[in-house]
């Protein structure tokens, strides 16, 4: 899957990864390869994923919107902590 995680400034990460995980508005839900079609809103909280390389990566994000569509997923983070 590609994931692409951007703020108002900056692309913060592109890359393909295995899985991804996700403060989602109404709680935590995980994207995996062939993932439905989905459309979320994001809480402050921490989004990490697996890249295909097998390295784990995590971010706290302070709310925003993502997207899963033919696996691919975009993050519209409001802004990045860390």
């Amino acid at each position: 899957m590609q994931l692409e995680i951007v703020t108002p400034e900056k692309k913060i990460f592109q890359g393909e990864v295995s899985e991804a995980s996700f403060p989602g508005a109404t709680g935590s839900f995980q994207v995996l390869n062939n993932h439905a079609p989905i459309v979320s809103a994001l809480a402050k909280g921490t989004v990490s994923f697996t890249a295909k390389d097998g390295g784990k990566q995590s971010m706290v994000v302070e709310g925003g919107v993502v997207e899963v569509k033919d696996n691919v997923i975009v993050v519209l983070a409001e802004k990045v902590i860390s």
